[in-house]
């Protein structure tokens, strides 16, 4: 199962990792690649496979020759997956795509410690073009794991399996401590003043466009939109129902070259230049700037969760219910406010919660509700939270009482781990597979 956990992981891999490894290789000297797996028009580099084995190493594997079979075997079925997609005709939406991999695009430039231009010598390629091969890695990787989705979509586990997947662990793992912890969050309104005085900030911003300076120089500097590293504030073409309605709307009573004034949307006051326009699809650029809540709007925010937190302390309302109904984290908020594990589960591992939580938590005694603390959320905005420390399991081993949800899910991957591995067997009849010689003691074509 750790060859499962870890081949997951490395299918995740983009650019970042190469990045990261820039001045080893080339201290190390140049080396060609090659393919050691061929499946219908797809390949398997002999680099995919040494990458993701040296990150199953780093992560704590124990080196050997089945576990190199390990990761070739999953990197073909991947390729496979590819492949029977095109046949049975399995998509991803393109706006999906784009939006992944802009994400990905900038944790690879936050992650790289190089600046765009350091990035774009050291390649010979533009960000734009990196950006293409990251989107390409991205489609696939989306299409593979809906390909998965298809294969094992009404898999599941009964009790009785999982109390079998645990009667049958050799070596029960020992977890270290778990903690059950909700939140109920109020993100700070903005008042009209901020707003009005961000707006002040872009129509100048604007006039300076306007007497002729750069647009994407501009934006760099000004905009919050976090892709502007990349693009420059432009948002390439999009069709109907790709952007925010307000955005959307802006783009399509503006004129060719034309700069709008300030205009709201959910993240924040725009300006946007309409680059062109053709039938349902308009090419933009923008520059945004989200409004900082002032003082006085925290402690609107503050006064807020503090009244709330008197009510469920005198027990006029129940944490979960409040948070259900309050809280302005949607994330947490459909769970009683309950921070969740991968698997849904509400006991999380002390290395799993936010590091700002724990330390929260740490000076709390169980059962408590913290005093309003005010923090920024993951998208960045400025807001207020109450914690509720609801329980904590002592470091232990694996045990059905305690981590049930943990073992459920492990049961859950096994069968569906088996599943994949019989669509394999199957599924390779109808594609062409070719693998390199040397990689025959894997025995990944055996019957």
């Amino acid at each position: 199962m750790k060859y499962i956990k870890a081949i997951r992981l490395a299918a995740l891999i983009t650019l970042v990792t190469v990045f990261k490894n820039v001045s080893a290789q080339e201290n190390q000297g140049f080396v060609v690649d090659e393919i050691i797996a061929k499946v219908d028009n797809y390949i398997v580099l002999k680099s995919d496979q040494e990458r993701a084995y040296q990150d199953y190493l780093t992560n704590g594997g124990t080196a050997s020759q089945n576990a190199k079979c390990q990761y070739l075997v999953m990197l073909i079925r991947n390729k496979l997956m590819l492949a029977k997609a095109e046949i049975d005709s399995v998509v991803v939406a393109d706006a999906e795509v784009d939006d992944d991999a802009a994400n990905r695009m900038n944790m690879i430039i936050s992650q790289s410690g190089r600046s765009v231009d350091e990035l774009e010598q050291l390649y010979g390629k533009t960000m734009e073009q990196i950006r293409m091969e990251i989107r390409e890695q991205v489609r696939e990787q989306m299409i593979v794991r809906k390909m998965e989705g298809e294969i094992t979509k009404d898999v599941k586990v009964t009790p009785a399996e999982v109390k079998r997947f645990f009667s049958k662990i050799d070596s029960l793992p020992y977890f270290s401590a778990a903690v059950e912890v909700a939140q109920i969050v109020k993100v700070a309104s903005v008042s009209p003043q901020q707003e009005n005085a961000t707006k002040a900030e872009l129509i100048d911003i604007r006039n300076k466009i306007l007497a002729g300076e750069d647009f994407a120089t501009l934006a760099r500097k000004y905009s919050d939109d976090p892709s502007v590293v990349q693009n420059g504030g432009n948002m390439g073409w999009a069709g109907r129902g790709r952007m925010v309605p307000e955005y959307e709307a802006m783009a399509f009573k503006m004129k060719p070259n034309e700069i709008s004034m300030p205009f709201k949307t959910s993240f924040g006051i725009h300006i946007m230049q309409l680059i062109e326009r053709r039938g349902n699809e308009y090419n933009s650029r923008h520059i945004l700037i989200s409004p900082t809540p002032s003082e006085d709007d925290l402690n609107k925010a503050t006064r807020y969760l503090d009244s709330l937190r008197n009510l469920i302390v005198l027990d006029s309302i129940k944490f979960q219910n409040a948070a259900k109904e309050y809280s302005d984290d949607v994330p947490t908020k459909g769970n009683g406010g309950f921070f969740t594990d991968g698997n849904g589960g509400t006991k999380l591992m002390v290395d799993e919660l936010d590091p700002v939580v724990f330390f929260r938590i740490d000076s709390m005694k169980i059962g408590n509700i913290s005093e309003p603390v005010v923090y920024r959320t993951e998208d960045g905005k400025d807001a207020v939270r109450i914690l509720y420390y609801k329980s904590r399991t002592a470091p232990h081993e694996a045990s059905l009482k305690d981590d049930w949800s943990r073992i459920q899910d492990a049961a859950l991957r096994q069968k569906k781990d088996a599943i994949i591995q019989r669509w394999f067997q199957n599924a390779r009849k109808d594609v062409f597979i070719s693998i390199d010689p040397s990689f025959n003691y894997c025995g990944i074509l055996d019957e």
